[in-house]
């Protein structure tokens, strides 16, 4: 493959990545179950965090898988269509989800998306993804933990599972998530964070 075969092919990958994690499922299963706008429910998040605060789990459920799915569906179409791009549309991917441009780039916290493209990348990753973010999040009941501390584990497992080719962009992942958590972090240190079940999510 020539130089300028390589950029195109990148280029389209990275278009494709971001189309499919710009998708707005949690608007979109709200809105096509009548639950109204979901950016005017609480924190105003995309995510399933919020979706739960309309009442209905089995919404929030398929937000959290339909997310997962779209950041993993952008590298496994990377790998079989352009391959040797897997990292870079992993990287549009969680960036699609968290800054769509059909939502003024007003996204989610891209908890779930990363999972999805950890777990397509190679599935030691996504393993150690889901064990830490469930591990954190049952013994803390803080939804926004889980995801933060999961992201971190991310690279780490990357590392440790012989992947080290993936490790610095769910590295540059896991500090844009912490960024976007910044609110969350600021209640995590006031102790003022909701726990699952309170009555009140931690935005995601």
């Amino acid at each position: 493959m020539n130089c300028k075969s390589a950029v195109v092919d990148a280029l389209i990958a990275s278009l494709a990545a971001y189309a499919l994690g710009s998708i707005p499922f949690g608007l979109i299963l709200t809105r096509l179950a009548g639950a109204g706008d979901l950016r005017s429910i609480g924190s105003g998040n995309i995510g399933a965090t919020n979706v739960l605060r309309t009442g209905n789990k089995g919404l929030a459920a398929g937000t959290l898988l339909l997310d997962l799915a779209k950041g993993a569906l952008a590298v496994l179409l990377a790998r079989h269509v352009w391959p040797g791009t897997e990292a870079l549309a992993a990287f549009f991917a969680v960036i699609g989800h968290c800054f769509p441009v059909w939502l003024r780039f007003k996204g989610g916290k891209g908890v779930a998306t990363m999972m999805g493209i950890s777990l397509a990348l190679a599935w030691p990753i996504g393993l150690a993804y889901a064990l830490v973010w469930l591990g954190v999040l049952f013994a803390s009941r803080i939804s926004s933990l889980g995801g933060m501390c999961a992201a971190l584990a991310a690279p780490l497992a990357a590392f440790a599972a012989g992947y080290g080719q993936y490790a610095p962009v769910l590295a540059v992942l896991a500090v844009m998530i912490l960024w976007l958590h910044r609110a969350n972090i600021a209640r995590l240190r006031a102790g003022t964070e909701p726990r699952v079940g309170s009555g009140s999510g931690s935005a995601k």
